[in-house]
């Protein structure tokens, strides 16, 4: 895994079926390395499903513990509710990887940050299907 989620990814995906984000959830969570998360991740999660109106605490309860079922959390510093820049680029930076999957438009509105890139859930699947460049002769 090269990657991980926001907690917008999987918010998204949990309410979205068929939507990038379901799209990229179902690969990240699917394959046989278990996708990084933290317990800061988690709690956004959790908080923005239970601020929809559609999902019962019972249908975020469900949710929630099928996420943590295909997940891995790591342990990142504490942080506060707004920070998810600096969140995000923990987490990244814990579970090894230098790309964060998001639709965040004020995340994807800046540039790298300490050598974290935030990417669009639709320009990863682009990456996806793109086959890679014939080997050089």
């Amino acid at each position: 895994m090269d990657v991980v989620l926001a907690p917008d990814i999987y918010v998204n995906a949990s309410v979205s079926l068929g939507s990038p984000p379901e799209h990229v959830v179902r690969r990240a969570l699917g394959g046989p390395a278990r996708a990084k998360v933290s317990k800061w991740v988690l709690e956004r999660v959790e908080s923005m499903l239970h601020a929809l109106p559609d999902f019962k605490d019972d249908a975020v309860a469900q949710q929630m513990t099928t996420i943590r079922g295909l997940v891995e959390v790591v342990e990142t510093d504490e942080f506060f509710i707004e920070d998810w820049d600096k969140a995000l680029v923990a987490l990244a930076k814990t579970a090894g990887v230098s790309r964060v999957l998001t639709d965040h438009p004020d995340l994807l509105a800046t540039g790298p940050r300490q050598g974290v890139e935030f990417v669009s859930s639709d320009n990863w699947l682009v990456e996806q299907a793109t086959p890679p460049p014939p080997p050089q002769l």
